[in-house]
């Protein structure tokens, strides 16, 4: 059996998802990271953008995450986001008109969120 870390997805909200993973890729503020069982301990502050987890059944799932944090020691990985969601419960065309809306307010934040939604759902 290969290495596994348990991995918690949490948003403010609600667990967004919950399991067993060979690797999760996330952005924090010093750039993407890795993380795989054994990984040294570490605790950072998660930028908006997708975060992919490849699960021990061979599978990938993909959250857009808009900040928090990200903790990892002894195998157990924990991603507490402010906004999280998982790519498979994006509408896309809602996304791509928030996209428009936030573009034509010039709300460089809102344009953010869309995009970094919109990418989630490219990952899948």
């Amino acid at each position: 059996m290969a290495a596994e870390l348990h991995v918690e997805l949490v948003a403010a909200d609600r667990s967004v998802w919950s399991g067993e993973a060979t690797l999760v890729v996330a952005r924090t503020t010093s750039g993407d990271i890795g993380v795989m069982p054994g990984h040294q301990p570490l605790l950072g502050v998660l930028e908006s953008g997708p975060v992919t987890i490849r699960t021990s059944e061979g599978g990938t799932v993909v959250a857009a995450v808009h900040g928090g944090f990200i903790s990892f020691a002894d195998d157990k990985l924990s991603l507490l986001a402010e906004i999280a969601e998982l790519a498979d419960e994006i509408d896309i065309q809602r996304a791509e008109r928030a996209l428009e809306l936030a573009k034509s307010d010039a709300d460089a934040a809102a344009e953010r969120r869309a995009e970094i939604r919109l990418r989630a759902v490219a990952v899948r």
